[in-house]
């Protein structure tokens, strides 16, 4: 599996990460451990997690996902060949259509000091480790949209906690050797420079990738956040390639299938639902069939040999879909099959609600 470079650092991550947000609540310890296991014979040596995992949220499952990897890192003796990437939960209200109210993780999560080292600290006795490879922003302090929402809406508030105040202790934990680099998530173009900016001039840590949404449904991070990631080697770790699994073609045609994410949380299937999308979906799947593809593979394939993402992030419930997808890099597109699937991204440009 090929490797690039996170950011500007030393640090080589495979091109194909693990998510593990299913790992607490669909997949038990053991599923846990197997996922692992086959994702590193397939080649894979970066995982991203978070210690709000799984999702959706909810106190009696927070960090699951982060002992699981623990667990199995105890068994790993080789520390040094696995990439671990984590993140830290923030302010609940800042993010449109996000997570529910969190007041059970340190009585509501903000970025200023008190709470990222209590999170930080808890995540290595958690994940069983002295330092995390790379330490993520799961989402910004202030009120941003989210999930391919494109329009701007302002809404200031007095007490929001600076940008150069998160970065200052996020430098501090690097200085103490907890984390080695620091990423963003659910960013935007203008908070990336913020960060950017910052870091040069006062000599702060660099993000090095930015985590955000990406998938042939929701193409947004092509607008702006694509030319950053490029010029400034912050690449992309994109998070739901498969926009929930809406794009294996699996809830077509009114399909509910059994255990399935989007079956059993209805609440989720609101990002990628709507005939625009499910018509947006027949389209890719015509193409797909018609060069003899899986639909699935072919969506991830489209997001991994972008020149702007470090890394792509599939998830999986069982070891037949995630082999599935990790051969997804052995899907190759030709020039025809990419050439169809602009066309019908020009006709279905943002299909999702």
């Amino acid at each position: 599996m090929k490797k690039n470079r996170l950011g500007n650092t030393h640090l080589e991550v495979s091109e194909i990460c693990l998510g593990t947000m299913t790992w607490g609540q669909q997949n038990s310890e053991k599923e846990a451990h197997s996922q692992l296991d086959l994702a590193v014979e397939k080649g894979v040596n970066f995982i991203d997690t978070a210690e709000m995992y799984p999702v959706p949220p909810k106190a009696e499952t927070y960090s699951l996902t982060e002992k699981y990897i623990g667990s199995w890192l105890k068994k790993n003796t080789d520390r040094s060949s696995i990439v671990i990437a984590t993140k830290v939960a923030g302010r609940t209200s800042s993010v449109p259509a996000g997570p529910p109210g969190l007041d059970w993780v340190r009585n509501g999560p903000r970025l200023n000091k008190d709470q990222i080292f209590k999170a930080l600290e808890s995540s290595l006795k958690r994940l069983q480790t002295d330092y995390i490879d790379l330490y993520q922003l799961h989402w910004p302090e202030r009120v941003v949209n989210n999930f391919g929402q494109l329009k701007y809406n302002h809404q200031p508030r007095e007490d929001d906690i600076p940008i150069l105040k998160t970065l200052e202790i996020l430098g501090e934990a690097v200085n103490k050797g907890f984390i080695r680099t620091i990423g963003l998530s659910n960013e935007t173009p203008w908070g990336v420079m913020q960060f950017l900016s910052l870091s040069e001039k006062l000599h702060l840590p660099r993000v090095v990738s930015i985590q955000n949404p990406y998938n042939l449904l929701n193409r947004s991070f092509e607008s702006g956040l694509s030319e950053i990631s490029i010029n400034e080697k912050v690449g992309l770790l994109a998070y739901s390639p498969l926009a929930g699994g809406v794009l294996s073609g699996k809830y077509l045609d009114g399909n509910n299938p059994p255990n399935a994410r989007m079956t059993l949380f209805e609440g989720m299937s609101k990002r990628y639902s709507g005939n625009h999308a499910e018509n947006a979906v027949r389209s890719y799947k015509k193409i797909a069939e018609n060069h003899n593809l899986k639909l699935s593979q072919m969506s991830l394939n489209f997001i991994t040999r972008q020149k702007f993402v470090s890394s792509n992030i599939i998830g999986a419930t069982s070891l037949e879909q995630l082999n599935e997808d990790l051969e997804s890099i052995n899907c190759k597109l030709s020039d025809e099959v990419i050439s169809e699937i602009e066309e019908v991204h020009k006709i279905y440009t943002y299909p999702c609600p």
